[in-house]
């Protein structure tokens, strides 16, 4: 794009460029350069709106965070409809065919990243931290539902369930494991505290 050409939302047209070549090539891919290219802008658009890339960066990845939180309400919501299991394997499948485990690879590849977001973010694994504490907070509705055993500890449950899905989904190269698989890991880790008759 030739300078002084303005593009609307251009933070959010970065954030989609940088997210398409996590989810295609992967952390190493990805450069200034290359988010520039992806998103047809010109370089300076990128540094125009952010100090440097790592600052860009640990942007990217607190908008992500951002989603994955105001996707609480709407899980929290679903408590009382479908199958336990069934809820579960939906939000874990959109949640790590996303970009959450690519972001996953870009914390722990570059340490300006890790440094930065340990200002606004102390504790956890970015992303996967705001997952678990959403999943919680579902089995929690659904325990007060006595759909979930009332002694469950949706504390230890729910990172259970991020840390199996992110096994589940990394390193498929772009090729996500079927529903069922998932589903399958979803019952082994809950199974034991399902109360709702169906799984």
């Amino acid at each position: 794009m030739p300078t002084g050409v303005a593009i609307r939302d251009a933070r959010e047209q970065l954030f989609d460029a940088a997210e398409r070549i996590l989810l295609q090539d992967g952390p190493s891919a990805l450069t200034s350069r290359a988010v520039t290219t992806e998103a047809g802008c010109a370089k300076g658009v990128l540094h125009r709106h952010f100090a440097d890339f790592d600052a860009f960066l640990a942007e990217l990845v607190l908008d992500r965070v951002a989603r994955v939180e105001a996707r609480t309400d709407a899980l929290r919501a679903a408590a009382g409809t479908g199958t336990v299991v069934g809820n579960l394997t939906d939000v874990l499948t959109d949640l790590f065919e996303s970009v959450a485990v690519a972001i996953v690879g870009l914390v722990t590849s570059r340490d300006g990243l890790r440094a930065r977001l340990r200002e606004a973010r102390p504790t956890g694994v970015p992303v996967l931290a705001e997952a678990a504490a959403m999943i919680a907070s579902y089995l929690a509705a659904e325990r007060d539902r006595g759909r979930i055993a009332a002694d469950a500890d949706v504390e230890i449950l729910a990172p259970t369930l991020i840390g199996a899905a992110h096994l589940l989904f990394a390193d498929r190269k772009g090729v996500s494991p079927e529903s069922a698989v998932v589903g399958r890991v979803v019952a082994t880790v809950v199974g034991g505290v399902v109360r709702d008759g169906r799984g």
